[in-house]
């Protein structure tokens, strides 16, 4: 949902006045409007993360786990310390839909469905990698402060903050929209902003940029005219954002020929 004018005045005002700390940069150099602090974001990645594994079924498939860990733990192994994410719980849940998320405090989740459209490990780590990314540029903390804002989830996200219990927007806010009915999709800069960061992230790992373009067209012909997997519900991918990771891959191509110099050469198998 776009900010309402008054919502932007308001933003405008707060930028100058008693939160000016809150205005941040992202990592891409991009200006921000961060309301909440990366241990409140934490919290409620952790608090969403947990209500995430009660509600949905996990998988115990020993091959499948192994797989998305192996993949899962060649991209985070890359992530830059100053980021102060000491470690990553990843979990497998058992269902159909096409779709992953990372949530604030190093947790990704990923669906068996997405299993069946990325075709190999260089596709599942684009979609992980650009999940991850999402939560390394703070966009679920934007997110949550233009809803706030915005007036849209403000007595959920206070609620949020302060007790174990939680409302749907403030889920949505943190990625997790699809599952509880709300639906706040990131905004184009922020998708953007994923994309690129994200092929730098498995590119660092030794993970094919080139399969990223690979990985979005399938993800495109799998809605075959019909209803799009959930991952480009909430991602919107098209012509335009193929032909931008196309032209991005020359400028990535040398990270990736440099962490497979250096030993990168991860070997997750389905």
């Amino acid at each position: 949902m776009s900010l309402t004018t008054r919502s932007v005045r308001l933003l405008s005002l707060l930028c100058g006045a008693t939160l000016l700390a809150a205005c941040a940069q992202s990592p891409t150099g991009r200006s921000q409007m961060l309301l909440y602090s990366p241990q409140q974001m934490n919290q409620l990645g952790a608090s969403s993360f947990e209500e995430m594994k009660k509600q949905a079924k996990i998988s115990t498939d020993k091959k499948v786990n192994a797989y998305v860990q192996c993949v899962a733990g060649a991209v985070t192994a890359q992530v830059p310390a100053h980021y102060g994410i000491k470690s990553w719980e990843v979990v497998v849940f058992d269902d159909k839909q096409v779709n992953a998320f990372a949530l604030p405090g190093g947790k990704i989740g990923v669906y068996t469905g997405l299993l069946k459209v990325a075709a190999n490990q260089d596709q599942l780590a684009t979609v992980i990698g650009h999940e991850i990314t999402h939560v390394l540029a703070q966009h679920s903390n934007e997110r949550l402060s233009r809803s706030q804002l915005a007036g849209i989830g403000l007595a959920a996200a206070d609620v949020a903050l302060g007790s174990s219990e939680y409302g749907g927007a403030t889920m949505a806010a943190l990625g997790l929209g699809v599952q509880v009915g709300y639906l706040l999709p990131y905004g184009r800069a922020q998708e953007s902003e994923a994309d690129k960061m994200g092929l730098d992230l498995m590119a660092s790992a030794g993970f094919n940029p080139a399969e990223s373009v690979a990985l979005w067209q399938r993800m495109s012909a799998q809605s075959g005219g019909n209803k799009p997997p959930l991952l480009l519900s909430t991602h919107p991918s098209d012509t335009q954002r193929i032909e931008a990771l196309q032209a991005d891959l020359a400028r990535v191509d040398p990270i990736y020929q440099q962490a497979r110099a250096a030993g990168r050469s991860p070997q997750c198998r389905k």
